[in-house]
């Protein structure tokens, strides 16, 4: 029998967001799925395959609601034309009953905003394990940049170490046609060795050890002993790389001196100009770097 959010009974399980499950009965309320739309900022975005969960679906039913946030479409005059939900989590299930044919699946309304439907879509894949380091890292760029997170936020909200964040963060740096190659050849599951594949120079290099890692399953520690030969023997036949400046000046070097002259810092960048918050991405790089060393 069906039953509103909240409701609660012998031998109930606590479960995401407050909300509770008892054995034997039905948690929120069947909704069409044509007012339910996916949220444009999922951070997932490869799905698999659907087959084993349409069958099941089409078999018993959607088992678990999904959680969604309502959104309310405002016409030109300004009145609400249209209410529709914006899933936060449960979007596998969603695509898997639109599939198998349903017209409504059980659904839990949350009235969060986009900000904070974000953070639980994020720790809920977290949680599952759900994302790939490539998802993980954009969904947390859109927490830092449209939602102005700092590391710290993000590291609290999500359940993650300031250090993880900031080597996740790391990640988008890496060029896309290698991003793109990672995927591809299945090898874009583990963090710690794609951050050990930026560490080479080029694109080109990084391909190449990309598809060493897929035909031979190379560990990181493989992968970070050969990255190491590879520099020793250039360093031996290459003079070191200077900094390309062009005519437009000189690049752009952050220097700092403790109060008690223990030590001094000097930092290059390639371009003349450097915001704040390039510096300080930098910087939090460097430390997650000499952390993990």
């Amino acid at each position: 029998m069906p039953t509103t959010e909240g409701e609660t009974g012998e031998g109930s399980a606590q479960t995401f967001g407050g909300v509770r499950r008892s054995a034997g009965r039905t948690v929120g309320r069947m909704v069409p799925l044509a007012s339910i739309e996916p949220d444009p900022d999922q951070p997932r975005r490869e799905f698999g395959s659907l087959d084993g969960l349409t069958a099941s679906i089409r078999a018993r039913g959607v088992l678990e609601p999904i959680l969604a946030r309502p959104v309310n479409r405002v016409g030109p005059d300004g009145t609400t034309t249209q209410r529709t939900y914006r899933i936060i989590s449960g979007e596998r299930r969603f695509r898997a009953a639109r599939r198998a044919g349903l017209g409504e699946i059980p659904l839990i309304e949350m009235d969060v905003s986009a900000r904070d439907a974000l953070e639980i879509a994020l720790v809920e894949n977290l949680q599952r394990a759900d994302l790939t380091p490539f998802e993980e890292a954009e969904g947390l760029r859109t927490l830092v940049e449209r939602h102005g997170y700092t590391h710290d936020h993000v590291a609290t909200a999500v359940g993650r170490s300031r250090v993880s964040v900031t080597e996740s963060l790391g990640l988008l740096r890496m060029p896309r046609i290698v991003r793109e190659t990672a995927i591809a050849l299945g090898v874009a599951s583990t963090k710690s060795i794609l951050l050990e594949v930026m560490k080479l120079g080029t694109e080109a290099s990084m391909i190449r050890m990309l598809e060493r890692i897929a035909e031979f399953g190379l560990t990181r520690a493989e992968v970070r002993a050969e990255i190491r030969k590879r520099r020793s023997v250039t360093d031996e036949r290459e003079e070191p790389p200077t900094v390309e400046t062009g005519d437009t000046g000189k690049p752009y070097v952050f220097r700092f001196r403790s109060v008690d002259d223990r030590f001094s810092v000097s930092l290059s960048f390639r371009q003349e100009v450097v915001e704040e918050k390039d510096l300080i991405f930098a910087l939090e790089e460097l430390l997650a770097e000499l952390r993990r060393s």
